[in-house]
């Protein structure tokens, strides 16, 4: 695989927009984002779900230009473009953090529906053997994949993408003539989550829910922006992107979760045994499970085994490139700790096997979380990145004799800004945490850059000896 882990993409390999578009949306085309988009509007309703995911879009297409364009003049992914601009070199580490955390958790939870969509499909019960089982061969799969056959999935990206969504269309139809509901009748239906105080607070949680998908998808824009070869195809793989997990499958997911709730709990109540191995009491209960746990379910209750097919087209493509990003991610935390370098392939074995931790510690079960803390952090991230470039160094490009050790403007900054997001969700004073993240950093920042706590003109030296231009170099 190729291994621009850590320098800049050369101008050989820059690609056009369109073609870095198939990755930047099909990373957004999975079996949980159609389970996040139907769950939204399971919250707020369909029309308020649906409006929800067009303000994040046009939100999270700015924020992943914005990022992808500093990314694109560089050349780097977006934890060795955070060196440069907002973090210093060790000060990267953090965005490597955050960086991995979101694509391996990702890659965790996408896993853990495959794993419940297998057992649903073949009728097994979730045991310790089956899991053994099926996780080892997701995970063999994955680092094969990324490992060895990357340019081949990158080169299919265009038909896995178009097939995923030509094949989701028809899983919606299918839905909506099982269930006999018309489509106008499913657009027009309200709230069904209780626990929430007025619509008003329905439309902010689901805001912050797309906004923590949106957020992670700035990021991984950078990943790919690197390999744009003008800021107009950085715009176009950024909006791709965006258009597709906040209304596309926003869209889709509610068709097929709305429509095909009511499919699903006939089936159940029609073959007790399966029913048996999903959790909850009653068959409503079961149902309102498997919406965020077992969404391919769904396909195969609607489709059988051409649904169980299709869950696993929208999964390949999407978890090859999580294990990329997150290997991406993981050479520059050694790196940027140790100053040693390590194979990439390596670091795919490293993030696959953080992605099964993460499932043992149940993070489908705390998917909502995962999602209010993917919506501060990388909020935070992708605004120290942008302030820096934009507001301080007003668009200039950084050379590589400016690298410092540790930038503390920035490190106080996201850490500041991301912390008091957090609070404040958790506290529940406010829903939109990432927003007050946003604004923190891009007001702090400056601030402290240009008046409190100063760049210093002086020599770095890498972690473990090597000098400036051997670690992390740009053009």
């Amino acid at each position: 695989m190729e291994d621009h882990a850590l320098t800049a993409v050369p101008d050989s390999e820059r690609r056009s927009g369109w073609g870095l578009m198939t990755n930047t949306a099909g990373i957004a085309s999975t079996l949980i984002q159609l389970a996040i988009g139907g769950g939204v509007t399971l919250i707020a309703g369909v029309g308020y779900g649906i409006l929800a995911g067009v303000l994040v879009a046009c939100f999270g297409g700015v924020l992943g230009w914005l990022v992808g364009h500093v990314a694109y003049k560089s050349g780097t992914s977006s934890t060795v473009t955070a060196r440069f601009y907002g973090l210093g070199l060790r000060g990267s580490a953090i965005a490597s953090l955050i960086f991995a955390f979101m694509i391996l958790g990702f890659l965790a939870l996408e896993n853990a529906l495959l794993y419940y969509g297998t057992l649903f499909m073949f009728g097994w019960s979730p045991t310790t053997a089956n899991a053994i089982v099926i996780y080892g061969v997701l995970t063999l799969a994955w680092i094969a994949l990324t490992a060895f056959g990357l340019k081949v999935v990158q080169r299919t990206s265009m038909i896995l993408l178009v097939a995923f969504v030509v094949l989701t269309v028809v899983m919606a139809g299918l839905a909506l003539s099982k269930s006999g509901t018309s489509l106008s009748q499913l657009m027009s239906a309200g709230p069904v989550v209780p626990g929430y105080d007025g619509q008003g607070e329905r439309f902010t949680a689901v805001l912050s829910i797309l906004a923590g998908s949106a957020g992670a998808l700035a990021l991984v824009d950078a990943d790919f922006a690197r390999y744009a070869r003008s800021g107009r195809d950085v715009g176009i793989l950024a909006v791709g992107g965006a258009i597709m997990i906040d209304i596309v499958v926003v869209v889709l997911g509610t068709v097929i979760i709305h429509a095909g709730a009511g499919v699903v709990g006939d089936y159940l109540a029609s073959h007790p045994d399966t029913a048996a191995t999903q959790e909850g009491g009653g068959i409503a209960d079961k149902v309102a499970w498997m919406v965020n746990n077992n969404s391919g379910a769904f396909f195969v209750v609607l489709a059988g085994f051409f649904g169980f097919l299709l869950m696993y087209v929208a999964q390949a493509k999407a978890q090859v490139l999580n294990a990329y990003s997150g290997s991406l991610a993981l050479s520059n935390l050694f790196n940027s700790l140790t100053g040693r370098n390590v194979g990439r392939v390596a670091m795919v074995v490293v993030g696959n096997v953080i992605g099964l931790v993460m499932i043992v510690g149940d993070i489908l079960g705390l998917i909502n979380s995962y999602l209010g803390i993917l919506g501060v952090t990388t909020t935070a991230l992708a605004g120290v990145i942008i302030a820096d470039f934009f507001i301080v160094r007003r668009g200039l490009k950084a050379e590589s004799d400016e690298l410092e050790a540790v930038n503390w403007a920035g490190v106080v900054s996201v850490l500041a800004a991301a912390g008091t997001g957090a609070a404040l969700q958790e506290t529940e004073v406010t829903r939109l945490g990432f927003l007050v993240s946003l604004a923190m950093v891009l007001l702090l920042y400056p601030a402290l850059r240009t008046r409190v706590l100063r760049p210093r003109p002086t020599a770095w030296m890498a972690p473990g000896g090597q000098g400036r231009e051997e670690v992390g170099q740009v053009r």
